[in-house]
């Protein structure tokens, strides 16, 4: 009966008792003394709990008990309930150790505090921190960890940082290294990797003594972020001060070095500095150079790794076999990829969805949506879950080839499976009915996500605007132009050529020239095809100087001509 009422009542009744002066207040924890003498604590039998209901059943006959047990079975008894995920339990039987005047300590506090936060109710969380504060325990430092964790769990970046400062100001508790890679997970995860970079100069200068995890954190994050020079001062820094970096440390830069094609600076450290360092490289490092070279296109200089791999007892995993999928599919050798995709079962090992996602995507790249169709269906036999990638490509590639009607199909059929189409999902639909000449449809489905709280990106405005300059609505085009902006979306460079070039198209050379000086203002340039339209308009038409001396000022391009 208990754990049925659990989960609809639990967190109500506890948000409501906690509001009430609580009955822990008057239990007396003071006449436990030094060798004062008990009767023998009664034997509790927790191997008897395989459920919920076993153990709702033992915390009734602890309750029953002439002698009561102590606050640790209690403490045992919530963490086996929370370790069996039973959240609402532990806080219902934790509910009712309150109303009962039931033993607590700070570890009950902490194992209660938990089961909020995993429930996503961090402000239930405080409030009972809060409560127990206020009843003269004391917070242990791992209590301050479950907290900060539950806040940025859901997005409550302020309000963690917050608390972060106060216990530093307050000394609430000395932070331990969970606690400082906690707020620095936690800021780079939100996107503030900078705010991590300088709390962690911060710490520094407070003379904290941090481990290599806090420093790997924050390099993967100014990695991952482009801010690579950053990252490898830090590695710098954190060498100088005796701290050993490792492979982790040594994969993030390398993985930030590729992304910019940085290869010079990625052979030094694998070749010189990681050997001073006496460090290996593992199949993380070799996957990522695979992956770098893939998507550059340098295919040759992947194999030649994988050859590496073989020499050094490397064994490559999924994730690198998935690189060179992906990489030979990107630039068009489909039967190689098909060749790597064969060959994975016969290495013993399974094929992921990523493989899949990459095959299905060349494919319809390839115009072959026969045979990317049936790995599609092929999906789910084996045990895997389609993914929204997975819609992505098949989606892509009915639009791409004109098929608009299959293309909507799937598109039903993703959201009638639970995946929701995201803004590629719309983008992908909307360059297939620019391309198919129906930029109608297309500009009632940007409505549509702007009424859905969806942002469209620059890409996806530019699609609309071109098309409907190409068709000749310039007006339309024009008021869609300043529409974007309300919306938080500015144009950029690539969408003013574009626009230039669709107007010149038709010989629109005035309106393409407004733009071109709306274009000049914000401080972007005509590309060189741009600049190469302009100057065979000039050349074809009946010289005008006045207009060839404004383009020239605008058009850096054309000043030589």
């Amino acid at each position: 009966m208990m754990r049925r009422k659990a989960a609809g009542s639990a967190i109500h009744l506890i948000c409501r008792r906690f509001a009430a002066k609580s009955s822990l207040s008057t239990y007396d924890f003071t006449n436990v003394e030094k060798g004062r003498n008990f009767p023998p604590r009664p034997r509790v039998d927790f191997g008897s709990i395989h459920q919920a209901r076993d153990a709702i059943r033992l915390f009734r006959q602890m309750q029953n008990m002439s002698t009561q047990p102590s606050v640790f079975v209690y403490n045992k008894l919530l963490s086996i309930i929370a370790n069996m995920e039973e959240y609402f339990v532990a806080l219902s039987v934790f509910d009712e150790m309150r109303q009962s005047g039931l033993p607590v300590n700070e570890f009950t506090m902490n194992i209660v505090i938990n089961c909020c936060c995993l429930l996503n109710r961090v402000d239930l969380a405080l409030a009972i921190l809060c409560s127990f504060l206020k009843q003269g325990y004391k917070p242990i430092v791992s209590t301050f960890n479950t907290l900060l964790k539950g806040l940025y769990s859901v997005g409550k970046v302020g309000k963690a940082e917050t608390l972060f400062n106060k216990i530093l100001s307050f000394r609430l508790c000395e932070p331990n290294d969970v606690m400082i890679l906690t707020v620095i997970n936690g800021l780079c995860k939100a996107g503030q990797t900078r705010n991590a970079h300088n709390l962690l100069l911060e710490l520094e200068k407070a003379s904290y003594k941090l481990n290599i995890k806090a420093y790997s954190a924050v390099i993967d994050g100014l990695s991952m972020d482009g801010m690579i020079d950053d990252a490898l001062h830090l590695l710098r820094k954190m060498i100088y001060m005796g701290i050993a970096p490792d492979t982790a440390v040594y994969n993030s830069i390398i993985q930030g070095l590729c992304a910019y094609g940085r290869w010079n600076e990625v052979k030094y450290l694998l070749l010189y500095e990681m050997v001073d360092h006496k460090i290996s490289p593992n199949v993380i490092t070799f996957s990522i150079l695979v992956d770098g070279f893939c998507r550059e296109g340098k295919m040759k200089e992947a194999e030649d790794i994988l050859e590496l791999m073989v020499r050094v007892n490397v064994r490559p995993n999924i994730i690198t076999y998935g690189s060179m999928i992906n990489g030979y599919c990107l630039h068009g050798q489909i039967g190689k990829a098909k060749e790597v995709f064969d060959s994975i079962p016969k290495r013993g090992m399974q094929h992921s969805i990523i493989c899949y996602n990459s095959l299905i995507n060349g494919y319809c790249k390839n115009g072959n949506l026969d045979e990317a169709w049936r790995l599609f269906h092929e999906i789910p036999r084996i045990g895997l879950k389609h993914t929204v990638v997975s819609y992505n490509s098949m989606v892509h590639g009915y639009f791409h080839v004109g098929r608009f009607d299959e293309g909507f199909s799937f598109l039903c059929m993703m959201v009638k499976k639970g995946i929701s189409p995201d803004i590629v999902t719309y983008g992908t639909v909307i360059a297939g009915l620019c391309k198919g000449g129906k930029v109608d449809i297309a500009r009632n489905l940007l409505i549509h996500l702007l009424s859905n709280s969806m942002q469209p990106n620059v890409k996806i405005y530019t699609m609309i605007i071109d098309s409907l300059f190409l068709e000749g609505l310039d007006e339309e085009a024009k008021c869609l132009l300043v529409e974007m902006e309300k919306y938080g979306c500015s144009p950029d460079n690539v969408m003013y050529n574009v626009i230039i070039q669709s107007l010149l198209q038709r010989n629109r050379v005035y309106k393409a020239l407004v733009i071109l000086e709306e274009m000049y203002k914000r401080g972007y340039s005509a590309d060189s095809a741009t600049a190469s339209m302009l100057l065979d308009k000039l050349q074809g038409e009946r010289k005008e100087d006045n207009l060839l001396e404004m383009i020239k000022k605008i058009v850096p391009l054309l000043k030589n001509e």
